[in-house]
């Protein structure tokens, strides 16, 4: 299942053209530059363009030799990474002009690799959703069918590299925000462990479970980017310490253990979704795989869990965007409490402000401990799962998600529905441990991805995984120009 005509880019092959001459830097940034102005007008993924700074940066790059894993590769950060190139914005008009002092630690190690950031990408109002539909700068759509969303919060950026703007772009993952739109866009994505990627330089959602991670073309791709970003960072006290182990994707695991929780996976699944992900596990047994059946008890209340977290989170982090220090304020105000609520209730989105009330509720007194508390408890009991499982299994294969890509305005309703679009993919940030988002499929004219979980601090060998994976099913085809 693959399509010849591709058009989009990946880092391997452009890299080793790029390196014996075939292209240029300059050559590969035009490419780009054309594919957004022919197709960011139906598709709005791009929240800014850096086309003069990333034509200077070329020319730069071809005055000296080739240095660096990622010389010469065009490359799209989420809009919640800041950058000193163009404002961040996190997708929220209170921070519509806001032009950061500083590049993040991801933006910094990729510079120092030789790669070119082309922009940003579009994303849910503070990575607060799961259809980049709630971005104060409009909707993004899927480049598979424009009538689709792209997923979210990250859709921006895999609805990006689907459409071929660049080689890969960087998003954010706090409860599924780049494996889910990875799947909704037929990309590879990928959540490393939390703390093995400094979060210096992101816009915080939940600080607990934000990580930043790749979207790419192929696993081999989002292994490359792990390299080049990962790692310790003294600004960043929960990264972990010691070097970056990269993953040998050369040879295929012999007898690989693929886990699955039946119990989990057979409610509340669209029909489509899980014939799709049974033809995948057999695609894998074919290939020498073996399925462990595994039980996650407490995975069905994950989600209960997760929104209670996050949001409790979300309400102590967007505490700080009131108008008195760096964001929008209103001007109508003749005093500091009407200035403050003014500015808050005309500045943040309504998902938002839905969380921030929830968040607020669940740690009010007299319901922490009913709420908050019992949730970190039910995160505990879900990482005791997952430790089980690792026991018998290298893998666990999940969907990644419930359904294929929704119409837009489908679930912006009911919140309840948008929620459970995150069913499947939660668990591995209130876990920790990494996960990656394959290409399984089409159904109809939209793809479906699959998800494998890794253990805690095994990224490179989940890769590994993911690797054998992606060869056994065989799937890499293009959206329709």
């Amino acid at each position: 299942m693959s399509n010849a005509q591709d058009p989009r880019l990946d880092i391997a092959r452009t890299s080793a053209q790029l390196r014996d001459g075939a292209l240029t830097p300059t050559g590969v940034v035009e490419r780009c530059l054309q594919r957004i102005e022919s197709r960011d007008a139906d598709l709005h993924c791009m929240t800014q363009v850096f086309a003069d700074e990333a034509r200077a940066r070329a020319r730069a790059l071809e005055r000296e030799a080739p240095r660096g894993a990622f010389w010469g590769i065009p490359w799209l950060a989420k809009d919640n990474i800041a950058t000193r190139t163009g404002r961040t914005t996190a997708g929220s008009r209170l921070l519509e002009d806001f032009r950061s002092p500083y590049d993040a630690t991801v933006v910094e190690r990729l510079d120092a690799e030789g790669a070119i950031l082309l922009g940003k990408t579009n994303l849910d109002e503070f990575g607060r959703g799961s259809s980049t539909e709630n971005s104060a700068f409009g909707a993004s759509c899927n480049p598979w069918n424009a009538e689709r969303v792209p997923g979210g919060s990250s859709g921006g950026s895999a609805a990006a590299v689907a459409a071929g703007y660049a080689a890969f772009a960087l998003g954010s993952d706090t409860g599924g925000s780049i494996r889910q739109p990875a799947a909704f866009c037929g990309v590879v994505g990928f959540k490393p462990t939390y703390g093995s990627v400094s979060r210096f330089g992101l816009v915080a959602f939940a600080s607990s479970l934000d990580q930043i991670g790749p979207l790419t073309r192929t696993v081999g791709d989002a292994a490359a980017v792990r390299v080049a970003i990962a790692g310790p960072d003294a600004r960043d006290a929960t990264t972990r310490p010691g070097a970056v182990s990269a993953a040998d994707l050369a040879a295929p695991p012999a007898g690989v253990r693929i886990g699955v929780p039946r119990r989990f996976v057979d409610e509340g699944v669209d029909p489509a979704v899980h014939e799709n992900f049974d033809a995948t596990l057999r695609r894998w047994t074919d290939a020498g795989g073996t399925i462990v059946d595994i039980d996650l008890p407490h995975a069905p209340h994950a989600v209960a869990t997760y929104y209670v977290l996050a949001t409790a989170e979300a309400s102590s982090n967007l505490a700080r965007y009131d108008g008195v220090r760096y964001t929008r304020r209103t001007a109508d105000a003749t005093d500091l409490d009407t200035m403050l609520t003014r500015t808050r209730t005309t500045g943040f989105g309504a998902e938002v402000t839905r969380r921030i009330l929830l968040g607020t509720f669940v740690l009010s007194s007299g319901y922490y401990d009913a709420y908050y508390r019992r949730a970190q408890k039910v995160r505990t009991l879900l990482r005791r799962d997952f430790d089980t499982a690792f026991a018998r299994c290298d893998v666990v294969a999940l969907p990644a998600s419930p359904t294929p890509p929704f119409r837009h305005g489908e679930r912006t309703a009911d919140p309840l529905q948008m929620y459970l679009s995150d069913v499947f993919t939660v668990p591995a940030n209130l876990v920790g441990g990494p996960a990656i988002t394959l290409p399984s499929g089409l159904v109809g004219d939209l793809p479906l991805g699959v998800q494998l979980y890794g253990a805690v601090a095994q990224d490179a060998a989940l890769l590994r995984v993911a690797s054998w994976a992606e060869g056994s099913i065989g799937f890499r085809a293009a959206p329709p120009a």
